[in-house]
């Protein structure tokens, strides 16, 4: 498995032979040249992960990706976008898709709470070998391989981070949704999930426009 990441939550996978690049939004940069993308995923519909101003020149580029994600974001966009609920199997050759939690996490009572979609990646025998979660802390109910996992957010303390991060007790995780973050106080946060994180999970960070291999 190789992993990109270019900013906040967007990331390109590329497993069992397969492209998929994860949530293009607003907070990342440098995914707007790529292309032969086998599909585009979107947790859900806030711009931090999908960008409106750029995503129909990313889709121009990639005319032959598969375009999935949370039903509301499918049922806002039309067609050719497809609806990935929880439970929902999506097969792309030797590459399985399964979708998870189903809602964004509450960001304040008064906010009405919106679809979220968590992605798994990986076979029928060992389907959750990647994990997107998006805006959720959704835990998978089978072991996990690496973990894309959410570092700050408005609707998220640290100790959630930490406490998802021990739920999950993946191989590896490395962080993602840090664009609010300043880079000066990335550390602390980092420094944090690292000392706090399961003794059996390496932590690791793919810094924005670069690569790690798993």
């Amino acid at each position: 498995m190789r992993i990109a990441h270019f900013g906040h939550s967007c990331i390109l996978v590329e497993l069992h032979g397969k492209k998929v690049l994860f949530d293009p939004g607003t907070f990342s940069h440098g995914f707007e040249g790529i292309t032969d993308l086998d599909a585009i995923a979107v947790t859900h519909q806030h711009p931090d992960h999908i960008d409106p101003n750029r995503i129909q020149a990313l889709l121009a580029a990639n005319p032959n990706a598969r375009l999935l994600s949370d039903p509301q974001t499918a049922q806002q966009r039309g067609e050719p976008w497809e609806a990935v609920h929880a439970g929902n199997v999506v097969t792309l050759g030797g590459l399985q898709i399964t979708g998870g939690g189903g809602r964004h996490a509450v960001i304040h009572p008064e906010i009405p709470v919106i679809d979220n979609t968590v992605f798994q990646l990986g076979t029928p025998d060992d389907p959750a070998q990647l994990v997107h979660p998006g805006d959720s802390l959704w835990v998978p109910p089978v072991p996990v391989g690496v973990l894309a996992l959410p570092a700050s957010a408005p609707w998220m303390r640290i100790s959630e981070a930490v406490d998802y991060l021990r739920a999950v007790s993946p191989r590896t995780a490395f962080p993602i949704h840090f664009g609010i973050i300043q880079p000066e106080a990335q550390g602390i946060y980092f420094g944090r999930l690292s000392e706090m994180r399961p003794t059996t999970t390496e932590f690791t960070v793919i810094q924005p426009e670069d690569h790690q291999d798993f």
